[in-house]
């Protein structure tokens, strides 16, 4: 535990300098600023949220505990006092410090507003109607004895899956209930049993990629990098990723990662397709002791094990069992069509999910963490809305993309109901334009073709790098 846990209270503040926090950057070494106080929590594995809070160190994690905690929580925090922050010495300008106060004070006017209560009865409708398209799949399987309704039906499962994806999301974001634990168990029967993706391996993922979005790792052994872009040796999304990746494998670069780095534009939907079945692996091996995705991770689990793990087990085989029930046409189906059912619900899900959020992220600005901007910048600078357009209807977008089409909103306000984005969009898009920020929204069409030319882009440089370098590699 953080040694600001033996600190004595009663003793006069601390004055500690920016430079000196930013010093200690690594989970066993990990100093962060809340509210210009500091607190030493090195070591605190122990944190309800997971590894995530180590995504802060050496840093000022004051906005992203706003957008993650209830009210009180900071009152935790006591134990790990240790100073104060000299503020002289913090590198703002009075125009930063304004602009910092006015976000916060927009999240103060959406919560008087009411943008942070949830609308039970639509949750309960998307519920209804999800469970609605697995029943109609399930039943196409068994009644029909025709092959292409039966590939139809793996089709709408695999958006299904999709779909449940949103809805676990959404629990698992506290968006629906005040109460964490029952928008735990409402992610787990979504996620877990339904989708069959471990509650615990998503919310170290998922939450650390919110605290973090496309940030760079800023030492081998910090872990303030954003994992959702931890894709070497497949995809390179700056260059100084496909550099970091090269230094921890001996300053060279195999053939292979070669290959794909500089054909990676080509291989970007066949990879989308295969997404799934590496997050299936992810979380079967999570949820069962077997491994970790990330050192993050690992020493969550370490440390910490399942939150549930009697209900994330059991739900992970009871979805394994209806799968297995459904692919193989209630046992009626040789192997051959069993397996394409299979393979067909799992790429086609994989990629309806990786389209919308790599659509959010890919492409957009990345940071080391040890240079990142405020939480505001960070949050909209790597994140891209996506709209209506080339023939698909906003109505189409907004159910497809279940509110993460609002991808910048959701990102600066991420316990906020997907209904209640739209509204909020009107706010946010008008204080960034206020304050000078960039706010970018693509469709479909054109946001994919963003991300395709920027993988091109680094895929140049890294070939330009080459030539110039090659005899080091």
């Amino acid at each position: 535990m953080g040694k600001g846990g033996d600190a004595v209270q009663a003793m006069k503040a601390e004055k500690i300098t920016w430079s000196d926090v930013q010093q200690h950057r690594t989970p066993d070494d990990a100093w962060i600023v809340h509210q210009k106080k500091v607190y030493d929590v090195s070591n605190w594995h122990e944190h309800p949220g997971g590894g995530v809070i180590f995504t802060h160190a050496g840093d000022d994690m004051t906005d992203i505990f706003a957008a993650f905690h209830a009210a009180g929580s900071q009152n935790v925090m006591k134990k790990f006092y240790i100073g104060e922050v000299a503020v002289e010495t913090l590198p703002k300008d009075q125009k930063q410090i304004a602009f910092e106060k006015g976000y916060r004070d927009l999240r103060s006017q959406l919560v008087v507003m009411g943008m942070f209560k949830s609308n039970k009865m639509f949750y309960l409708y998307k519920v209804v109607s999800n469970m609605m398209m697995w029943a109609a799949a399930c039943a196409g399987v068994y009644y029909s004895d025709n092959t292409a309704v039966h590939m139809a039906c793996a089709l709408l499962i695999g958006l299904f899956f999709q779909q449940c994806g949103w809805l676990a999301h959404d629990f698992l974001h506290h968006q629906v209930f005040a109460k964490r634990k029952y928008g735990d168990w409402a992610g787990i029967f979504v996620g877990n049993l339904m989708q069959g993706y471990s509650v615990q391996w998503w919310k170290n993922k998922h939450n650390g990629h919110h605290a973090v979005p496309n940030l760079h790792n800023s030492t081998a052994l910090s872990q303030d990098g954003d994992p959702d872009i931890d894709t070497m040796p497949l995809l390179a999304w700056s260059l100084k990723q496909a550099q970091s990746y090269r230094e921890l494998n001996g300053g060279k670069d195999s053939a292979i990662v070669r290959f794909f780095i500089r054909n990676q534009a080509m291989f970007y939907f066949p990879i989308l397709l295969l997404a799934r079945l590496s997050w299936m692996n992810e979380s079967f091996k999570m949820a069962f002791g077997l491994g970790a995705p990330s050192a993050n991770a690992a020493d969550e689990m370490k440390r910490k094990g399942l939150q549930y793990p009697m209900l994330e087990r059991s739900a992970i085989i009871l979805h394994y069992a209806w799968v297995f029930v459904v692919s193989t046409g209630y046992g009626t189906w040789g192997i051959g069509k069993s397996v394409a059912f299979f393979m067909l619900m799992t790429c086609s899900c994989g990629w309806f999910l990786a389209i919308v959020f790599g659509l959010g992220h890919n492409g957009m600005a990345t940071y080391d963490a040890d240079a990142r901007p405020d939480f505001w910048k960070l949050q909209v600078t790597t994140t891209r809305n996506i709209t209506g357009g080339h023939g698909f209807p906003q109505a189409f977008v907004d159910w497809f993309c279940g509110g993460l089409h609002f991808q910048v909103d959701h990102h600066l306000f991420p316990s906020l109901p997907r209904h209640n984005l739209r509204k909020t969009h009107a706010l946010v898009e008008s204080f960034c334009k206020e304050w000078g920020v960039k706010y970018h929204e693509a469709d479909l069409v054109d946001g994919t073709m963003e991300v395709l030319h920027h993988l091109s882009h680094v895929s140049n440089d890294f070939v330009l790098e080459f030539v110039r370098d090659g005899p080091t590699m």
